[in-house]
């Protein structure tokens, strides 16, 4: 993780999730951070104009010490015009109304040089709506999506079902996505300390989580999205890994939503990490060093449809150094 670039989490969620009241909780509460939040659209948030210092065009400026901008153009050049504002903020938090699918917004971090050089995408953190995300997974694609692509998974209004309903939840979204950290909240009430800046899409977390299927549960759903996991004990031969990775994006690319990797390479004391969007793949050797009580071993995890768990074991292991 590169502590000068800056963190930024993407705040999706379906219609109603409550995004608006994470958001506000966000610009107003006294936590002791300076996030820049990006929205597509300031007035919807209905934050009162008495908690607004200072507005500046597109940017405004919070009395917590938050800044708050719209979006009505490019990402990349809102993110380039706050990156002038660099010393005012800790990091940046872009909401996705409107853009359903975070995919792009995620790729803006991957595509763009010049964003991807100075900062880093921190998490998705995905609001779930408990009490309307079934009748949402039958009709809309995007919100199976959203679920999919999280690190952090928010379900809300948990106080609007009851227990069977909720655990009903539980089961379906595990099902879309087990990695993610899933936290049960009313209001989207949860510490902020406990979904920002965690370093959520640094892996080191998630890739602690063998994906542990519902098992005997197969409930009837055909559950398009799923998540699969390849690891091998000991490194790997870049010189095979690599180009098996870039032909597996290549030909699978539209079906992998998300993949994510801590592998080890022969000789080399730092890890590698890699992840991706679809076909979008970035890696690198990371400033962390393996530990000596750490068992150097490569592991990735894959979300998408269609994935075939042993053809990727099978071919993954003949990547092994």
């Amino acid at each position: 993780m590169n502590p000068q670039k800056i963190p930024v989490t993407v705040l999706t969620g379906y219609l109603g999730a409550g995004k608006t009241t994470l958001l506000n909780r966000i610009l107003t509460e006294d936590h002791g951070q300076r996030y820049a939040v990006i929205v597509n659209e300031f007035g919807e948030i209905g934050i009162d104009n008495d908690l607004i210092v200072d507005a500046d065009e597109e940017v405004f400026e919070m009395n917590n010490g938050c800044i708050c901008c719209t979006v009505r153009g490019d990402l990349i050049r809102i993110i380039e015009g706050l990156m002038k504002r660099r010393n005012r903020f800790d990091a940046i938090i872009i909401e996705t109304t409107g853009l359903a699918d975070p995919a792009p917004v995620a790729q803006t971090f991957f595509v763009d040089d010049d964003v991807a050089a100075r900062s880093r995408l921190d998490a998705i953190v995905t609001l779930v709506d408990a009490k309307h995300v079934l009748a949402r997974l039958e009709d809309s694609h995007e919100a199976e999506e959203q679920i999919a692509f999280a690190d952090v998974l928010l379900l809300n209004k948990t106080d609007l079902v009851n227990a069977q309903e909720l655990e009903e939840v539980r089961q379906r979204i595990r099902g879309i996505n087990n990695q993610a950290r899933l936290y049960e909240t009313v209001n989207a009430q949860v510490p902020l300390a406990e979904i920002l800046g965690q370093g959520a899409f640094d892996l080191d977390r998630i890739l602690e989580i063998e994906p542990d299927f519902l098992g005997e549960d197969d409930h009837e759903h055909d559950d398009a999205i799923t998540s699969v996991s390849v690891s091998g004990a000991g490194a790997v031969d870049p010189k095979l890994f690599l180009p098996w990775l870039q032909n597996l994006v290549a030909e699978q690319g539209q079906d992998i939503l998300r993949l994510k990797g801590i592998l080890a390479f022969p000789n080399e004391p730092r890890r590698y990490v890699v992840q991706g969007v679809h076909m979008l793949v970035s890696g690198d050797l990371q400033d962390r060093e393996w530990r000596a009580d750490e068992p150097r071993n490569s592991r990735l995890v894959f979300i998408g449809r269609n994935l075939d768990q042993e053809a990727l074991t099978t071919s993954f292991a003949t990547c092994m150094a």
